[in-house]
């Protein structure tokens, strides 16, 4: 499912959680995080978590690490969070 006012393929729990919960996610970070990340896995159930790094110019969150998990087709964001306990 796409919402069309959004730049990217979601979820239905993207859309109606987790931007309601995270207001303070900022789409832009999602697309810098997908098209520069810093690590790619497999989950176990064929999700895909991508890390990147917000930029730090960003006031509060600049050089923090977002963690983007994407559905199976690697495209379709289904949720995304800074992560404070990684390790790159």
């Amino acid at each position: 499912m796409t919402d069309p006012d959004l730049p990217l393929k979601t979820t239905p729990y993207f859309q109606n959680e987790v931007l309601r919960k995270r207001s303070f996610l900022k789409l832009i970070w999602i697309q810098m995080v997908l098209a520069d990340p810093l690590r790619i896995e497999q989950q176990p159930d064929g999700r895909f978590r991508v890390w990147g790094r917000i930029p730090d110019d960003e006031p509060l969150y600049g050089g923090k690490i977002l963690r983007v998990i994407l559905e199976k087709d690697r495209e379709t964001v289904h949720n995304a969070f800074p992560d404070r306990g990684v390790k790159l």
